[in-house]
């Protein structure tokens, strides 16, 4: 995968999770009011933080396209991902005191589905 697609790819998956983000934002701030809301956006955000994160670990230039260390690149990109998110919930439950974890949920498992459905209906 050259590197224009996949800057597309990643440019496409962050737009689909943030959008996913901001739509179940807006219906926690509706639902469940302002805390909710708060607790939406920062769930959504941590996967789009992680995402982001993951993106530039995985853009790295691998020696002459060998497809091990292409391999390795992605599983460590997809390791510092999971390590992003965990560390971000990890600070939002232990600052955040006024925090609604099942608004909090909802927009992480929004964010990281959509992105995944965002993938899945790319040409690549």
């Amino acid at each position: 995968m050259s590197a224009a697609i996949t800057a597309d790819v990643f440019s496409k998956m962050l737009k689909a999770q943030l959008l996913a983000t901001i739509v179940v934002t807006l219906l926690a701030l509706l639902l469940a009011g302002l805390h909710a809301g708060v607790s939406a956006v920062l769930g959504g955000g941590s996967v789009v933080i992680g995402a982001m994160t993951a993106s530039r670990v995985a853009k790295r230039q691998t020696r002459n396209g060998d497809p091990t260390a292409i391999l390795l690149n992605l599983l460590k990109a997809e390791a510092v991902k999971i390590l992003v998110i965990v560390g971000l919930l990890a600070i939002i439950f232990n600052v955040y005191g006024q925090l609604v974890p099942f608004a909090l949920i909802a927009g992480l498992a929004a964010a990281a589905l959509f992105s995944g459905a965002a993938l899945s209906r790319l040409n690549v």
